[in-house]
């Protein structure tokens, strides 16, 4: 039985970091909506209590009866999870005089607790809260304090409940990685054997069992989760997978041949569509972002149901849908920021089971789960590209030319990435066209043409971003060859802005 560390979200922005950080500790873990425990699983060996965007004293705050799992698992609350086992319990939490946000070190802990095995004196951690614990429950010790922050973390006497006020989750959190280790690890005995190569075996073992000699449909994007979701599918059931490749009109320049060709090389059966008339002539005038998603997605699927129904015996839609786009979907806050393209939509006409092998893994994890495969490295690290493609990376409405404009411009920066040896050091760059002219010199003549923004950020898991900082020497050239070779563009700017409180993509 594969053991698993459960984390309840109780709304934090950094929830997914604790189940990557658990992830990487090689043991898996299922993050699940605060108020979702799954009651009776024997496969259960720890429960971590995430951080929220509320108060514990809110009305309206998240709130869990700790009874249910108090003395069964071991538990971690970090931040409000923290709080919250304080304040539920009889302790107390009260607004800090200050918000206390950013860089802090232990000054003292106790160093034989077993959460804090291992750790350096005056360890930096991250703090990121505007309560604070005044008074622990009866029977609660303090097991760490900054200068500023007397709980900074506490364990109850003789049960295996601890809290932390900081997120070792975060990367400023030096020692964090190792706190989660000795409490995933040593506290609650966790085995360490999720890997890559365990995935595969026991995925493709699974996939076998699941769908037998039925005929499996699968949507490809051209991107790593479709990608690596296809080879593994290809690797369970061979010839009873069936991959359709919509090309919408939107993707890079080559990318529909140069993807074809890769997926054949791969053995993976394709079928190609070109629709790129159809979405543009739905797209004629629309600007407002949603609404080009929505067209998009809709468009999407009554191709891909078209080309499905000539597959007459097919019973399995598979799609490369990943952790994180399952987590986002759940939104327990209830908060759009924007829909999402890669989970729902299916239509209930197409009468399809669903099947999706990647449904547990963040992005890292299916990448490594691509080189256990055997799949060719370009293939494995290309960037993430939104679903709608370049129609997101476009402000205002959609023509051809534009898209013409924007692929050129593109190719030019995303070759001059690979050609600098950058392009690895980047999670995800590409070009905006933007709504503007400006006026320029061309030889001895002015020109009122187009202006586009170049976008390169690093990240690890595309929760916070920063803008990379490319060469200026890099930058120079790429700007001067959009200039010169890309007719229609005779300004180039790049985004220096960060997530948050920016976003990735522009729309």
């Amino acid at each position: 039985m594969q053991q698993k560390i459960i984390i309840l979200d109780f709304g934090s922005q950094t929830t997914q970091l604790i189940g990557r950080r658990v992830r990487e500790l090689d043991t898996f873990c299922e993050i699940l909506p605060y108020n979702k425990f799954p009651k009776n699983d024997p496969s259960v060996i720890g429960v971590i209590l995430s951080g929220s965007p509320f108060s514990v004293y809110d009305e309206k705050a998240f709130k869990i009866e700790l009874d249910e799992i108090r003395g069964k698992y071991p538990i971690l609350g970090i931040c409000y999870g923290a709080q919250f086992m304080s304040y539920a319990l009889g302790g107390k939490v009260e607004p800090a005089e200050s918000r206390e946000y950013g860089r802090a070190n232990l000054q003292t802990f106790d160093h034989e607790n077993p959460l804090f095995k291992g750790f350096d004196e005056h360890s930096q951690v991250w703090m990121s809260h505007g309560d604070t614990i005044t008074a622990l429950p009866e029977g609660f010790k303090v097991i760490a304090s900054t200068d500023k922050v007397v709980n900074a973390a506490y364990q109850a006497e003789g049960e295996p409940l601890w809290g932390v006020q900081f997120h070792p989750e975060v990367f400023h959190s030096v020692q964090g990685s190792l706190l989660l280790k000795n409490f995933v690890v040593d506290i609650c005995g966790g085995k360490q054997d999720w890997s890559a190569a365990s995935f595969v075996e026991t995925t493709v073992a699974e996939l076998k069992e699941q769908l037998g000699n039925d005929r499996v449909i699968l949507g490809l994007s051209g991107g790593v989760d479709s990608s690596v979701a296809a080879v593994l599918l290809n690797k369970a059931i061979g010839k009873n997978l069936t991959c359709i490749f919509v090309d919408h009109g939107m993707l890079r320049k080559n990318e529909f041949k140069n993807v074809m060709h890769d997926y054949e090389c791969l053995g993976l059966n394709v079928i190609g569509v070109d629709a790129s008339e159809k979405f543009f002539k739905d797209l004629e005038g629309v600007t407002d972002p949603e609404q080009k998603r929505k067209i998009i997605g809709r468009d999407f699927i009554e191709v891909f149901d078209a080309e499905a129904h000539k597959i007459t015996d097919a019973k399995w839609l598979a799609q490369g849908t990943i952790y994180p786009d399952r987590i986002e979907s759940l939104n327990i806050t209830g908060k759009t920021i924007k829909s999402h393209h890669n989970v729902g939509g299916l239509p209930e006409e197409m009468n399809l089971k669903l099947c999706e092998p990647l449904q547990w893994l963040f992005k890292d994890e299916v990448r490594k789960v691509g080189r256990e495969l055997g799949m060719p490295e370009h293939l494995i690290t290309r960037h993430p590209f939104p679903g709608p493609g370049l129609a997101v990376r476009i402000l205002g409405d959609i023509t051809p030319e534009k898209v013409r404009i924007l692929q050129d411009a593109d190719d030019i920066f995303i070759q001059g990435l690979r050609d600098w040896n950058l392009y690895d050091q980047v999670w995800q760059a590409g070009v905006i066209l933007l709504p503007i002219k400006s006026v320029g010199v061309m030889g001895d003549e002015r020109t009122y043409e187009r202006a586009v923004a170049l976008r390169a950020v690093t990240s690890t898991d595309a929760m916070t971003a920063d803008w990379a900082h490319l060469p200026y020497e890099f930058m120079a050239k790429v700007s001067n060859d959009i200039i010169n070779k890309v007719k229609g563009v005779n300004r180039v700017c790049y985004d220096i802005s960060s997530k948050p409180p920016a976003t990735i993509e522009w729309e």
